[in-house]
């Protein structure tokens, strides 16, 4: 039997495999009390999130993946159809866009962080 510890969207998780076994079986894994804390080289290179009122209109992510790149910043005018954020999901940068017209209230992601569907990304006003 081999253990690893595998991450998946920021949860980390001890898994054991059984080498030859094949009763089709499947173990549930174990989640670990805490995820590991990210590396501190990576820190600076993750925009702060906004602090202040969110805005009435909702800006979330279509798929799940991780934050690319923040195309706005908090009291950016934007259009409708304009790209707020954009997020990568298989390979592929896919840009959020505004829903309409507006100011960007709050972005409530960072650069690398991993998002799932429906996700609250940025509001507008």
């Amino acid at each position: 039997m081999k253990n690893y510890t595998i991450t998946v969207n920021g949860n980390v998780y001890d898994v054991t495999v059984e080498e030859g076994a094949s009763t089709g079986a499947v173990a549930a894994p174990v989640k670990k009390a805490a995820p590991k804390a990210a590396p501190a080289a990576a820190a600076p290179a993750a925009a702060p999130k906004a602090s202040g009122a969110a805005g009435s209109v909702r800006v979330e992510a279509g798929a799940a993946g991780k934050v690319f790149k923040l195309d706005t910043k908090v009291g950016d005018t934007v259009k409708k159809g304009d790209a707020v954020v954009t997020i990568e999901a298989m390979k592929m940068e896919i840009p959020v866009v505004a829903p309409q017209d507006g100011t960007v209230a709050s972005i409530e992601v960072n650069v690398g962080d991993a998002i799932e569907a429906g996700a609250l990304l940025a509001t507008l006003n």
